[in-house]
């Protein structure tokens, strides 16, 4: 087993497939460094991305597993429902609270990576939708790593990587295809792991704590009750200490939002709402109608009146509500950040 001089992290979302099969592509077989990757998928089911990454370039690749060793040459993807994370030159799953409503998710990866590796990690992200990955990467280049950014212009999704660049203006964007030859320059001086003090920066120390299920609460980890309920267990949010950063939120078990998750989750749970009302709005009109039918044919004129007052009432908040549902989808298909697409 080679022993790897470098860790190539990588995270990708909505879009991500294609963009895998083209970074693993352009990786070379004498890459000297490990290659883990996290693709946003669905908990249930089975992933068969492994077989489609190895067919798509020279390195195998297999799903990561519990306490497996980091060995340079080989891709370890992420199993359904698990996050992995790196911890003493090897990788660790957990069922750690899900992050933006992902398990597998990019963050955790990139985070314990910085932690494990320092300045022998180079962080990449791919196509996807939200933030997820930026925190993690800016993480990354703050420990002594690297970053590598997809360009947004030929992302499927580009929010990821628009979101990345921002975040990680020290990262080079380029083109999927041109990251293989860059991975290989970066990583062939590496020298293997340079661990990062556990004192170094509380807030990835206690992020990373409960991403591996310790026994540790946002608020016990310094979080100030932000005001917002969490989307995945309805409890309270609390914003963790990050600094510079931009603000984190995690509920008192550790399910964790970044500002623009909460924001797109909130925009979904409203419209789900809204559309509730409308059902309702629609069922109170419809029956107001057949009632005002009846009153008629008993020859009560003013009950009926009265129903159909009740109807056009509803009618009339039912055309509000649909007013409301475009609204807010024209507002929410905008891109947050639209100058760098």
């Amino acid at each position: 087993m080679r022993e790897p001089r470098g860790l190539v992290v990588v995270g990708a979302s909505a879009g991500g497939v294609e963009a895998l099969r083209s970074f693993v592509a352009a990786l070379p077989g004498s890459l000297a460094a490990a290659v883990c990757v996290v693709l946003h998928i669905p908990r249930s089911g089975t992933s068969a991305l492994p077989h489609i990454l190895g067919r798509a370039g020279r390195l195998p690749v297999r799903h990561a597993t519990d306490s497996c060793p980091l060995e340079a040459g080989t891709i370890y993807v992420a199993p359904p429902n698990f996050h992995v994370l790196v911890v003493d030159g090897k990788l660790r799953l957990s069922r750690g609270p899900t992050e933006n409503g992902h398990r597998p998710a990019v963050d955790p990866l990139f985070r314990s990576a910085a932690r494990a590796w320092g300045r022998a990690v180079v962080g990449v992200v791919l196509s996807g939708s939200r933030d997820d990955g930026a925190f993690g990467l800016a993480t990354i280049v703050e420990h002594g790593g690297a970053g590598l950014v997809q360009a947004p212009a030929e992302a499927l999704h580009p929010s990821m990587p628009v979101q990345a660049a921002e975040l990680v203006p020290d990262a080079r964007v380029m083109p999927v295809a041109a990251m293989g030859a860059a991975l290989a320059e970066m990583t062939d001086g590496m020298t293997g792991p340079a661990p990062v003090p556990l004192s170094g920066d509380a807030q990835v120390v206690a992020e990373d704590a409960m991403a591996a299920m310790e026994d540790l609460t946002a608020e016990s980890a310094g979080g100030v009750p932000a005001g917002f309920g969490c989307p995945s267990c309805h409890g309270a949010l609390f914003e963790l200490p990050g600094g510079h950063r931009p603000p984190r939120f995690r509920c008192r078990v550790g399910h964790a939002w970044s500002a623009l998750g909460l924001i797109e989750e909130q925009g979904e749970a409203l419209e789900g709402a809204l559309w509730m009302a409308l059902r309702s709005l629609e069922e109170k009109a419809a029956l107001s109608r057949r009632m005002a039918d009846s009153a008629s044919m008993r020859g009560s004129v003013m009950t009926a009146e009265r129903y159909n007052e009740v109807s056009r009432a509803a009618d009339d908040a039912g055309r509000i509500i649909r007013q409301l549902i475009e609204q807010l989808g024209s507002v929410e298909d905008k891109p947050l950040v639209a100058d760098e697409l």
